[in-house]
């Protein structure tokens, strides 16, 4: 919410600057989010009167001026500007001065003539608009000489955007904001004049009745106004709406709107003629209702949405929007006024599902205090007769049904200290809250605080600390480690597996990235997902930030995509992630949560290939301690490339997707390079992860190491010859290694060349030549046999 500091002062005598006041208000508790000062850039131009012009002697188009800016002698400008005459006063930006968009003024000569500075437009003063400008601002001919323009044309202004808590909807107005910043400052603040006595002879409650027909009004009150002059407002109401950015209307209109910003109680004036029936009836809207807005759009309501009728009658959506039936028009002689509370989870609703979110709205689905209503209805009874807008009517008819009065609490004061860890004595403590306007009475150690029922959100003792701590200053509370105890400490299992798998994974030079568990449900056919898969199952979000957004993941695939699509139009030559996130499986019960397993994404594009990828998995399963472990080829996965994928198994349970992804995949997402990803299911990791490290002593007695190089075709798996040399080694085999694939001139077409390191070693004594040959031609027999091996 953005509150003028110039309205502001009208209720708070402030003696420090804005920034200051905005730094304070935030160490009190109340946000700012941004200080916006208009006009600063705008300096040393002054008001001047054109006493004189003639013609340049050199220059057509130039003419030279002698300007009246106050002092003793005239300042002489040359100008190509028309538009003005001799005695018009206009904007003078003198030598040294700065304009809007921070163009510099210095003195110069135009063909040969000496111009001290500038005339100034609209456009160079930052004030045209969206119109066109021609020629030079001429101000009114009553303007001072030799005044700042700012000053004159109020160019300068201060407004302080807060970011108000949903549980604060006392602080949306500028009087909520005054009533904290004289609690920060520790002075007193003034509440708007209320006062105002009824002229007309009628009685409103003569005329017209309420009939509130639905709980969600909790509060209708009506005014009446008789021999209404519509007109424009006064222009310190104008100022004051424009610097909150609401557009003036007229006398009428403006004061309900200014009531609204000043108290945060928002209004509405109906046309007193429209009102036929003279029964203001609150109810639900008939379903398929048709009803045209202020806005003048036709809008389709139904039985949800609350609505004032003037009888049958829709004449207004209550708390939204009122009806062009009933407007305020400029002939208008009779008004009602209406001051009312509503159902704040209604109105938030109602407004979201006509697609109209208003001032008005805004504030009533905070939950306002129906006991502001009677405070709203007078002040703009006040106004309307300072401004001699109207004649009130006499009485006035407040229906509500259920009045909510303030509430008492009991707070032990030595609890307060001992929860603030501060020794602030029992008469500061009331200090602090009776200048919050919680009426406080001190009874022995403890403190009864009368909580005001516009103070919603405070309702147990930890809210009175809260209060006063922030008036106190948090910035005066020592700093304390916490008094608490607990009977186990560190981290937990799985906490220490995400480590290992953390520190594996930047240890293999990857960054981690995060992104979120909701996407869109486009993601499917970007990454290529039949029309009948089960990753299309998935759980939708009821009120989600927007399409993108509307559903949660179940494949982190396309979130991985995005990350390397961002890096890729960022013009990074190479990207290496991780992200450890969930995927939400739905459950088959539609009443119980879906199932959150937790996925590792792996990431890369780049001077990398199927085995850099293959690798970096190889390094966290090793970090786990896994064993059993086993690639076996996958080529029916249409988001991955059908010859350069597999699936990882831990025994016969499969844990995930290690491979090179479709080009048509990385097309759709406008990457010019191939991309690696793998997926893995981290539950099922960290359920087979042994980190237990078992001490093997150094071997007494030498290995043998054997070479072999195979032919094979081209289709056989190197996972499949390594499982054959693993089973025929028995227990003398050590390790085996690849350390050579080879495709050439040498090798018969569709076959390719597999080159092993076999070491064998027993612990218990050295191997002889005929123990190994033995073992070692057992594997060559089999690899024949079963793989059609051949020795190179």
């Amino acid at each position: 919410m953005k509150v003028p500091v110039k309205w502001l002062k009208d209720y708070v005598d402030i003696n420090i600057s804005a920034k200051e006041l905005s730094d304070k208000l935030t160490m009190s508790g109340s946000k700012v989010e941004e200080l916006i000062i208009s006009g600063a850039e705008i300096e040393n131009v002054v008001t001047g009167k054109i006493i004189e012009i003639v013609k340049h002697p050199d220059a057509d188009a130039l003419v030279i001026c002698q300007v009246n800016i106050g002092l003793d002698l005239p300042t002489q400008i040359v100008t190509a500007a028309t538009n003005m005459k001799e005695q018009d006063i206009v904007p003078v930006a003198l030598h040294g001065s700065s304009l809007h968009g921070g163009l510099k003024i210095k003195k110069g000569k135009l063909r040969g003539i000496v111009s001290n500075g500038m005339f100034c437009s609209e456009e160079e003063l930052g004030i045209a608009g969206d119109e066109p400008v021609h020629g030079l601002m001429i101000l009114p001919g009553d303007t001072p000489i030799g005044k700042d323009i700012k000053e004159v044309l109020k160019l300068q202004s201060v407004l302080i955007d807060f970011e108000i808590t949903s549980n604060r909807p006392d602080c949306l107005s500028v009087l909520g904001i005054a009533r904290e910043t004289a609690a920060t400052l520790g002075i007193e603040y003034r509440k708007p004049a209320l006062d105002y006595k009824a002229t007309a002879a009628e009685n409103v409650e003569d005329i017209y009745k309420v009939n509130i027909k639905d709980e969600l009004c909790r509060r209708y009150m009506l005014k009446g106004i008789k021999n209404v002059k519509i007109e424009p407002s006064p222009q310190w109401m104008q100022e004051r709406l424009l610097e909150a950015e609401i557009r003036p209307i007229n006398n009428i209109v403006d004061i309900t709107n200014f009531v609204m910003v000043e108290l945060g109680q928002p209004m509405h004036a109906f046309d007193a003629r429209q009102i036929t029936t003279n029964n203001i009836v609150i109810e639900r809207a008939n379903s398929n209702e048709k009803f045209i807005t202020l806005d003048e759009v036709e809008r389709e309501l139904d039985e949800s949405i609350l609505n004032i009728k003037d009888g049958d009658r829709t004449i207004g959506l209550a708390g939204i929007m009122g009806g062009l039936n009933s407007e305020i028009k400029g002939d208008s002689t009779s008004i009602i006024l209406e001051s009312a509370n509503f159902d704040g989870v209604n109105i938030r609703f109602a407004s979201k599902k006509l697609s109209l979110r208003t001032d008005a709205s805004s504030k009533f689905e905070k939950d306002l205090d129906p006991n502001m209503v009677q405070m709203a209805m007078d002040r703009a009874c006040n106004l309307i007769q300072e401004l001699g807008a109207g004649e009130i009517m006499e009485g006035c008819i407040d229906v509500y049904p259920k009045i909510l009065k303030p509430h008492t609490l009991e707070v032990d004061a030595t609890w307060i200290n001992s929860f603030l860890g501060t020794d602030i004595s029992r008469r500061d403590m009331k200090t602090y809250l009776d200048r919050l306007e919680l009426a406080t009475e001190i009874k022995g150690d403890y403190l009864i605080i009368k909580v005001p029922t516009n103070r919603a959100d405070i309702n147990i003792r930890e809210d009175i600390a809260e209060e006063i701590a922030r008036i106190y200053g948090y910035d005066n509370i020592p700093s304390t480690l916490p008094n608490c105890a607990t009977s186990k400490s560190g981290k937990s299992e799985k906490q220490k597996l995400e480590d290992k798998v953390v520190l594996s994974l930047t240890s293999s030079a990857l960054n981690q990235s995060i992104s979120y568990s909701f996407v869109s449900p486009k993601i499917f056919n970007k990454i290529l997902v039949p029309e009948d898969s089960k990753i299309r199952n998935v759980v939708t979000i009821k009120n989600p930030l927007g399409e993108d957004y509307s559903i949660m993941r179940t494949t982190t695939i396309a979130s991985m995509m995005e990350c390397l699509g961002r890096n890729y139009s960022r013009n990074n030559e190479e990207a290496r992630l991780f992200e450890i996130g969930k995927v939400y499986i739905p459950n088959e019960d539609s009443d119980k949560l879906p199932e959150e397993r937790n996925i590792l994404t792996i990431g890369m594009y780049g001077n990398v290939d199927y085995l850099d990828l293959k690798g970096v998995v190889e390094n966290v399963i090793d970090s786990l301690g896994l064993k059993n472990i086993s690639f076996k080829r996958e080529s029916e996965n249409p988001t991955y490339h059908p010859g350069k994928t597999s699936n990882l198994y831990i025994k016969r349970e499969l844990v995930g997707v290690v491979g090179e992804i479709h080009p048509s995949v990385s097309e759709n997402y406008e990457v010019e390079q191939r991309c690696y990803i793998a997926e893995l299911n981290l539950d099922i990791l960290y359920k087979y992860a042994d980190l237990n490290k078992k001490y093997n002593a150094l071997p007494k007695f030498p290995a043998v190491t054997r070479d072999i190089a195979l032919i094979v075709d081209e289709e056989v798996l190197v996972q499949d010859i390594e499982d054959i040399i693993v089973k025929q080694g028995g227990n003398i085999l050590e390790s085996t290694k690849l350390f050579d694939v080879y495709k050439g001139k040498q090798i018969a077409e569709g076959k390719k060349s597999i080159a092993y390191a076999i070491i064998y070693r027993r612990v218990d004594k050295t191997l002889t030549d005929e123990e190994v040959n033995k073992v070692h031609e057992k594997i060559l027999r089999t690899l024949e046999h079963k793989l059609g091996a051949q020795l190179r």
